[in-house]
């Protein structure tokens, strides 16, 4: 079954699903699906652009709050109580929640654009005990932003981005392992003075 085809039989309510159950944490197409979506619509009319573009940005958004909220009540505890298995000890988690406290805005917001973030950035910086009131607003500046521009996008090139969308996944998420890979380095390079930081900052025993 193509995409278009699942686009044309679910309509709305399918594109809002599909990018929701992604931005939750579940890797499924939510953009390819998006893609298909605006495509479908320029070339038949039988689906609004603005109505896509309205249901992706709820579901972008929504499914994010939900991968977040998940990730601050199920996701820490689960850290807390089994990370010592995999070497994720109180001072990892002190020195993700410190990253997250910095730099999280950047990650939440350019993380909607790139592919594996997309689909796990909510759900770490709940993990990472970020703030929800600064969550909330890079949440929803990125999810409105990253539907606007895909669905007007292929609306306006038609099925020729659609073609290419898988490569474009693949480009991107290799982009993002890329990013990711560099990042652990660093955070490796500087883990000491991260500890002595994160530790300075959250003092004491982390909260169950």
């Amino acid at each position: 079954m193509s995409y278009q085809h699942l686009v044309a039989t679910y309509g709305y309510p399918g594109v809002g699903l599909f990018v929701g159950l992604e931005s939750l944490g579940i890797p499924i197409p939510g953009e390819t699906i998006l893609i298909a979506a605006a495509t479908y619509a320029g070339s038949t009319h039988r689906l609004s652009v603005w109505g896509i573009w309205a249901v992706a940005a709820a579901g972008a958004v929504l499914g994010d709050n939900a991968g977040f909220w998940i990730g601050r009540a199920g996701g820490y505890r689960f850290l807390r109580r089994y990370g010592r298995y995999v070497r994720i000890g109180v001072g990892q988690i002190k020195v993700a929640r410190y990253l997250f406290d910095r730099h999280g805005g950047k990650v939440v917001f350019f993380g909607r654009f790139v592919s594996l973030l997309r689909t796990f950035a909510a759900f770490l910086a709940g993990t990472a005990r970020m703030s929800w009131r600064r969550f909330l607003p890079y949440n929803l500046a990125g999810g409105v932003l990253w539907s606007a521009v895909y669905t007007f996008a292929a609306y306006a090139a038609g099925n020729t981005l659609n073609s290419v969308s898988g490569t474009l996944t693949w480009v991107l998420g290799g982009v993002a392992v890329v990013v990711v890979v560099v990042m652990v380095i660093l955070v490796r390079r500087r883990v000491d003075r991260l500890l002595g930081r994160a530790e300075a900052a959250y003092p004491g025993p982390l909260e169950d």
